[in-house]
């Protein structure tokens, strides 16, 4: 095999569309356009959502609810989670949830949920936590701190 014996897999290479040669290529004259109007013209590009002028879609319907500025979002946290990542008698605060991978950001603070089961006694130095979370790191012989 030499170099000008080399061509690409059948079916692999399209032929590019010849328009505006002649009315006998099938697409001469308005070349595959249609007539008149906005998306005959050169330069047109429609953005996404435009409906010709009409109101769009994005527009007529009604805006509900509002993004409360005031309100706290915590980080939160079960007690099945402080149980697998730390030890018996360790302290559990933003920091140290922050260094084992539990949380990425603390946000407006930690909040502790009650799913799961805790054995290890654990002191607990948090913005939040639930009473179910309170009752089973205090029954498991752990101290909450509520900062």
């Amino acid at each position: 095999m030499k170099l000008h014996e080399l061509s690409p897999a059948k079916g692999s290479k399209k032929s590019v569309k010849r328009i505006g040669r002649g009315t006998a290529s099938g697409q001469g004259k308005t070349s595959g356009k249609g007539q008149k109007g906005q998306k005959s013209r050169s330069g047109y590009s429609s953005r996404p959502g435009f409906e010709g002028g009409q109101m769009p879609l994005q527009r007529r319907v009604p805006k509900r609810g509002f993004n409360n500025i005031f309100a706290t979002e915590y980080a939160i946290v079960n007690v099945a989670v402080l149980n697998d990542r730390f030890d018996d008698g360790a302290t559990v605060d933003a920091q140290s949830l922050v260094e084992a991978g539990v949380i990425k950001k603390t946000l407006d603070g930690v909040k502790i949920l009650g799913k799961g089961e805790i054995t290890k006694a654990l002191t607990v130095k948090v913005t939040a936590i639930s009473e179910t979370a309170k009752s089973k790191i205090e029954a498991a012989g752990g101290k909450v701190e509520v900062l």
